[in-house]
């Protein structure tokens, strides 16, 4: 999805192109309305910076906060034409395959494809590496001993708190998120890693020493309910029937994997399109419990007024998303999703037949 200009060269040889879409559809539909906006309507989207207006996008059911889209999208910065640029090129190709599946995003698929905006639409996911040794930063035995530690829980019993590769919080916010876990009192596992030096942009670190950014007494006191682990494993985790909850940032990998394995989510976005992830569970699919729909990790250190987010608004949160109730709508939801996901990706399931259809164009288009 960022590589069209390789549809020129394609274009010289007679080779059809297609574009690989790594993230949803409803999200895709979003570029596709701004870039319209933007470069045929010779609109000022920059007005919405900052904005909490309503926009009506076709690939949503409801309309969507101004708050959720992100800021690469909105401003008139170098970055931000390069990337309507990009996207304008993707009518240029055959067909655009998407990391999705029908059952999931029937509304937004089905609204892309009337549009006429887009060649055609393959829905082939979820395009996920579930090998539970797949990428993973951890020693077998950092691993092992994880593992060993879920095997001792009941199920659906521990909440796993995780915020990607680029995830991390500065000293308040983690001091926030233990008092949450402590007095909320459910199971925890907890991949909490060192910030970046302010103003650097780079991968966050594990912690030598936990202790330095929790509270005092925080590691004694839930030490029978709870682990602190750097880089998780995230796939042997969410696949662990241990697992009751996942606090997430919401990148479509790592939705897609909770699907996968029926996990509800707590949406706490940081960047990229994840505030828009979250809108699109919470109140488009009703997959996930809202904790945070547009917070912003500042990365470049800018902000001096950082949003925290209470613990008591943590923990909140975390006493829905662990309901076992058979009320609990979102649970319910997750587990009928799980279902669909596995038989999409099945001989005949939608995404299956998608890809067949896929195969078969590319042989006729060439």
């Amino acid at each position: 999805m960022c590589c069209t200009s390789m549809i020129d060269i394609a274009n010289e040889f007679n080779v059809p192109s297609y574009i690989y879409f790594a993230s949803n559809t409803a999200f895709l539909g979003l570029c596709l309305h701004f870039e319209t906006l933007r470069n045929e309507q010779n609109l000022d989207t920059s007005k919405y910076l900052n904005s909490n207006e309503a926009l009506s996008i076709p690939t949503f059911k409801n309309l969507c906060p101004a708050n959720v889209v992100p800021k690469h999208m909105l401003d008139s910065r170098l970055a931000s034409t390069l990337f309507f640029d990009g996207i304008r090129r993707f009518k240029d190709t055959k067909g655009i395959i998407i990391n999705t599946f029908f059952e999931l995003e029937s509304f937004s698929l089905q609204a892309l494809s009337d549009s006429k905006m887009v060649p055609k639409i393959y829905p082939v996911g979820p395009v996920v590496s579930f090998e539970k040794t797949g990428h993973c930063r951890n020693n077998s035995t950092e691993t092992e001993g994880i593992i060993k530690w879920l095997d001792e829980q009941q199920d659906s019993s521990v909440v796993f708190l995780c915020f990607g590769s680029m995830g991390s919080f500065e000293a308040e916010q983690i001091r926030e998120i233990a008092t949450a876990l402590e007095h909320c009192g459910h199971r925890f596992l907890w991949s909490l890693r060192r910030s970046p030096p302010k103003g650097k942009i780079d991968i966050p670190s594990n912690y030598n020493n936990y202790e330095e950014v929790l509270p005092q007494g925080f590691l004694e006191k839930t030490k029978e309910i709870g682990k602190i682990i750097g880089w998780a494993p995230q796939v042997a985790i969410l696949s662990h029937p241990s697992i009751g909850g996942f606090v997430s940032h919401c990148g479509w990998n790592s939705v897609l994997e909770s699907v996968h394995f029926g996990v509800p989510i707590a949406t706490w976005p940081l960047y990229a399109e994840q505030q828009m992830n979250a809108f699109l569970m919470v109140k488009e699919l009703g997959l996930a419990e809202q904790l945070k729909m547009d917070y912003v990790a500042d990365f470049e250190g800018k902000n001096n007024q950082v949003d925290v987010v209470s613990a008591e608004e943590i923990e909140g949160c975390l006493l829905r998303l662990v309901v076992k109730s058979e009320e609990n709508e979102v649970r319910k939801k997750v587990k009928e999703m799980k279902e669909k996901s596995r038989v999409a990706m099945e001989e005949c399931g939608s995404s299956y037949n998608s890809i067949g259809l896929l195969i078969k164009d590319v042989i006729t288009n060439i």
